[in-house]
């Protein structure tokens, strides 16, 4: 479509056009889903593809982590349920929860998707991040799930560690590790510092510059909100799966963030089974 408006449309008439087929699409993705798929002008998270991204990382779950559409999920950072929404035609048998700092997202979904699928659950965590709830009450390297131990088959996260400090990580990490069932999986994406990601950041091809030193092995964008995006080292990130129990399927699923020549999607992938 792209390419045909590029020829056929003048360059004073493109704007408009390109609106109205970004009015249109968002009206589709709207009514395909009755109702639960939110505004671009209100979705906070990601580049407004809502469907688009949901449906890959989908994808991912059923091949990657061979998700089952009777078992139990946890969506840690939910947003406006995102990755929640394809998979209400999917998780017939199962149960899923959501949990998510920003509490206009969980409002989103607790008035658009549980009325239509009783199986589907959100939480608000008041946690405190600096870039996407400086309100909170909570620290995020003191915050305990809500959930009982081992009550999940599977966990994913989302763009969730590419805005948290080591501690914080660790924290979560820690939880995630807990209320896993043995054999439970989770699916996680990263920005990963290693030698290929770290020279295409030095030669300036990285949509993202990783410039700032928080502590070693880990790096953020910006200085003063370390939050808006945070990277760290491969080595690092291995060392803490392993910490708590939490095996890596190999290989890492790395993503085209950086301009890497072979990616699977934009962040980094890593996929793990709970020992």
């Amino acid at each position: 479509m792209k390419n045909v408006l590029k020829k056929i449309v003048p360059d004073f008439l493109k704007p408009p056009v390109k609106s109205f087929l970004f009015f249109s699409r968002d009206v589709m993705d709207r009514l395909s889903y009755n109702g639960m798929v939110p505004p671009r002008s209100v979705n906070y998270v990601g580049d407004g593809v809502f469907l688009k991204t949901g449906r890959e990382f989908k994808n991912y779950f059923l091949k990657i982590a061979n998700l089952k559409p009777n078992e139990r999920v946890l969506d840690i950072g939910s947003g406006m349920g995102r990755m929640a929404v394809p998979l209400t035609g999917y998780l017939k048998e199962g149960e899923y929860w959501g949990f998510d700092i920003v509490e206009k997202g969980i409002d989103w979904c607790q008035n658009r998707i549980t009325p239509k699928f009783q199986n589907f659950h959100f939480l608000h965590s008041n946690v405190y991040n600096k870039h996407y709830n400086p309100k909170g009450i909570i620290q995020a390297r003191e915050f305990k799930f809500p959930f009982e131990d081992k009550f999940f088959d599977f966990i994913y996260l989302t763009s969730v560690f590419t805005h948290m400090l080591p501690l914080d990580f660790e924290n979560y990490l820690s939880e995630i590790s807990r209320v896993l069932k043995t054999g439970g999986r989770c699916l996680i994406t990263f920005f990963i510092l290693n030698p290929q990601s770290e020279q295409l950041i030095r030669e300036g091809q990285s949509t993202l510059n990783f410039q700032f030193t928080i502590q070693p092995g880990c790096k953020t964008t910006t200085e003063n909100d370390p939050e808006a995006a945070i990277a760290y080292d491969e080595e690092f990130v291995i060392s803490l799966f392993d910490k708590y129990g939490l095996k890596i399927n190999k290989p890492i699923h790395y993503g085209s963030w950086c301009k890497r020549d072979v990616f699977l999607s934009y962040q980094d992938l890593i996929f793990a089974v709970k020992n």
